[in-house]
């Protein structure tokens, strides 16, 4: 049995944690830039309040409802989620950390157990120890677990957990579901199965194999199959390294200025060599793109560009100067810039490299050391605490965060305070 693990309405959930008295009114939270909303109280879903619907032009409808903004506040929320998987990890070892929010239990060696009380007991001890609700779903494969653990969320007398066995009518349960929201199906493929009289994810798990892969794919399969009870989808206790790592930003006002994109590619770049070197790789390609607002009368430009490096590496001062080369070339005076990123792309394993030389052993031992110190101490005492000086120390264009809570696991300046 594999048992999905859920949080409610994480950044909101995570926001409560800290403030009781957003317990029972409407709260969202916003996305980079406070742009749009990405998180929703379950009050705040009762007002019509649309996923993805933009904050400039509902602010005064919040104002009127009493709804509660907040900025998205991602140490806050990481932290927050560690803390959970932590204590997942105290009732099962074989744990697959979905995403920041979700996880699959492989209950293979709880067998002792009534697993539905199990459930509901994991759900509980998240909630008393973090303060995040959490949904559990349980089934024979890892989509069966989603839809469990969305009737879990959707149907108040199941307390937060359901399990989907032999004894389930899972022709009525998947009768209820819609297409869209089974995992590996998604929008992208709705239209065309409600042009096929394909309704329900019922309909769905009826159709012919031959039908699904001609025009789902041999992923869509696999769901299907799934569907039926046939397990297909791989556990995967350890990620897969990434093949391609990236990070971009828009900016909060237009960047107009070399100078200060330099800034922005320097500090994107720090940030995605951090993600590489946590999955103990290296790249041999830094990409960069930059963009204009596209939803202005303003002339628009955008382009992206590249470079080769001589020799696969990690080292975030080596990294920045070939993003900075890169800027130079695509970068053209008098536009007004929106969005900028940087990729790293030819990812291989450091474990797998081997030295030329270009650079020496011991050369490249001193640089690893060093950006070992540096994640260490960033980890310790908080983003950026040290960091490449092309960085700056302004940065105009840093994203707009005007309703951001307080960072109060990781900051030792943002505890809060009991009166």
């Amino acid at each position: 049995m594999f048992c999905l693990v859920d949080c409610n309405n994480f950044y909101v959930s995570c926001e409560r944690v800290f403030n009781p008295k957003l317990e029972k009114k409407p709260v969202v939270v916003l996305s980079n830039n406070d742009g749009c909303v990405i998180s929703r109280s379950n009050q705040a879903k009762a007002l019509n309040i649309k996923m993805g619907a933009l904050y400039f032009k509902n602010k005064d409808f919040f104002k009127e409802r009493g709804v509660c903004v907040y900025s998205s506040n991602y140490p806050l929320y990481a932290d927050m989620s560690n803390r959970v998987m932590s204590v997942l990890k105290r009732f099962c070892p074989d744990i697959e950390i979905y995403s920041i929010d979700e996880a699959f239990l492989d209950f293979k060696t709880i067998y002792h157990k009534d697993l539905l009380l199990y459930a509901k007991e994991i759900k509980e001890t998240v909630k008393q120890w973090t303060g995040i609700p959490v949904s559990v779903g349980l089934a024979s494969t890892k989509t069966l677990a989603k839809a469990a653990n969305l009737y879990a969320k959707k149907n108040f007398e199941c307390q937060g957990a359901f399990e989907i066995n032999d004894s389930t009518d899972i022709e009525a349960l998947l009768s209820e579901i819609s297409p869209e929201d089974i995992w590996g199906i998604g929008k992208q493929y709705l239209s065309i199965l409600k042009a096929n009289n394909i309704n329900t994810a019922l309909d769905l798990r009826n159709a012919s194999d031959v039908w699904i892969k001609k025009n789902l794919t041999i992923s869509g399969l696999r769901t299907v199959w799934e569907l039926r009870g046939r397990s297909c989808i791989a556990f995967e206790m350890v990620s897969s390294p990434k093949k391609q790592i990236g990070c971009s930003r828009s900016f909060p006002s237009a960047v107009t200025k070399l100078s200060e994109l330099e800034e922005a590619v320097s500090a994107y770049v720090s940030a995605a060599a951090k993600k590489l070197r946590r999955q103990n790789s290296l790249t041999s390609y830094v990409g960069v793109f930059l963009l204009t607002n596209c939803f202005n009368d303003r002339p628009q430009y955008s382009n992206r560009a590249g470079l080769c490096l001589v020799e696969p590496s990690s080292y975030t001062p080596e990294l920045v100067g070939a993003a900075i080369k890169v800027l130079k070339v695509i970068f053209r005076e008098g536009y007004r810039y929106k969005k900028l990123g940087v990729f790293f792309k030819d990812i291989s394993s450091l474990e797998n490299f081997q030295y030329t030389f270009s650079k020496s052993q011991n050369n490249r031992n001193r640089q690893n050391s060093l950006m070992n110190t540096v994640d260490k101490l960033n980890s310790s005492l908080g983003t950026d605490a040290l960091k490449v000086a092309s960085q700056g120390i302004s940065q105009s264009w840093r994203m707009r965060q005007n309703k951001l809570s307080f960072r109060f696991t990781t900051r030792w300046s943002e505890l809060p305070v009991v009166k």
